[in-house]
């Protein structure tokens, strides 16, 4: 490759990073300043309102908010990997009787929205009785349908059968073979759908909108809801809120962005 198309690819790449992170500059920007400047035109340079921004968040209950966010999503995230791993890897390592048919049901599954199923599903969390709870939120991303087929096919040709047929010769129980010699192997698939949860968890509207009336249970999304009713002309502190909440979402990707791209390509179906 010659030095033009390095700098043109460079002059590429830098524009489009400009152009992803200049929005999230502007949003912090925006909630460092009063709601009087904000309708003045967009600043680049920080205001002087960021203290009072928060003392306003924190004056009503957006921690608690957070904190429940934080709750269902690891929970979601760390529920929702190991229940994926494991039938994707029984649909992908073992034969048995109607493994077909339970795959095709799985994909069947995919394709269905889930709006159709939700008033089921709120039904069925009536029943148990687990609603005005963080459990419907987890529950909800718990057993995931496309979590199972990306497993499933990362662990396809991800993991060797042999080496899984030595540590049976050796005499390595199942549990034992999935969680230390199949699971390094799908490193990087499996972090992949661990963001993807993580992120689907925390910006996760509709059901919390549905499953929950308690106030004390709202996550971020529905507390962003209530931060514009309780300060309906507080744009700034809404903005500086909106900031706070993508704060986890920015931090899980720049750890896991190298493993994200890794199980992107290799989770991808091979024609």
């Amino acid at each position: 490759m010659n030095k033009k198309k390095v700098i043109l690819i460079t002059v590429v790449l830098f524009l489009l990073s400009f152009v992803t992170v200049f929005p999230f500059y502007i949003m912090i920007t925006m909630g460092t300043k009063s709601t009087e400047e904000l309708f003045r035109g967009i600043s680049l340079i920080p205001g002087t309102h960021l203290l009072d921004n928060i003392k306003t968040i924190a004056s009503g209950t957006f921690l608690r908010f957070y904190i429940n966010s934080l709750v269902v999503s690891f929970s979601a995230m760390g529920i929702g990997a190991l229940t994926s791993s494991m039938a994707g890897f029984a649909l992908s390592k073992y034969d048995f009787k109607y493994r077909k048919i339970i795959m095709n049901i799985i994909l069947f599954s995919m394709m269905i929205p889930g709006q159709i199923s939700l008033i089921a599903y709120i039904m069925e969390m009536r029943t148990f009785g687990l609603l005005d709870t963080l459990w419907p939120l987890i529950i909800q991303f718990s057993a995931n349908a496309f979590g199972v087929y990306w497993m499933k096919q990362s662990m396809d040709g991800g993991i060797p059968d042999e080496v899984m047929e030595s540590a049976r010769i050796d005499g390595a129980s199942e549990p034992r073979i999935f969680f230390s010699i199949a699971m390094p192997f799908v490193k990087a698939p499996l972090v992949t759908i661990l963001l993807l949860l993580f992120l689907w968890s925390w910006n996760n509207y509709l059901v919390p909108l549905i499953a929950i009336n308690d106030p004390n249970m709202y996550t971020v999304p529905l507390g962003l809801a209530m931060l514009n009713g309780l300060h309906k002309t507080n744009y700034a502190a809404k903005i500086l809120a909106l900031s706070f909440g993508t704060i986890p979402l920015v931090i899980m990707f720049i750890f896991g962005s190298k493993y994200f791209i890794k199980g992107l390509t290799a989770g991808a179906v091979k024609g």
